[in-house]
């Protein structure tokens, strides 16, 4: 990747902003559970982890009854 110049400082600020609200909105922390910053700062944390258990709960479920019909 090549090195980007800047030759305002309203561009570098721009970059470093943009950087910023992707690190802590979108991308996801192994460390945090695979949440984001803004989802355990916000407390959003524990309400998105109880989610993924219901849906991953249902997955196995479906799976388990797809199997059990598919070999009977």
């Amino acid at each position: 990747m090549l090195p980007e110049h800047y030759f305002l400082p309203g561009d570098l600020e721009r970059q470093v902003g943009a950087f910023f609200e992707y690190y802590t909105t979108r991308r996801y922390h192994e460390s945090l559970g695979s949440l984001t910053p803004a989802h355990v700062y916000y407390g959003r944390g524990d309400q998105i982890l109880e989610q993924r258990e219901e849906i991953k709960r249902k997955t196995m479920l479906a799976r388990r009854l797809r199997h059990e019909t598919e070999n009977a």
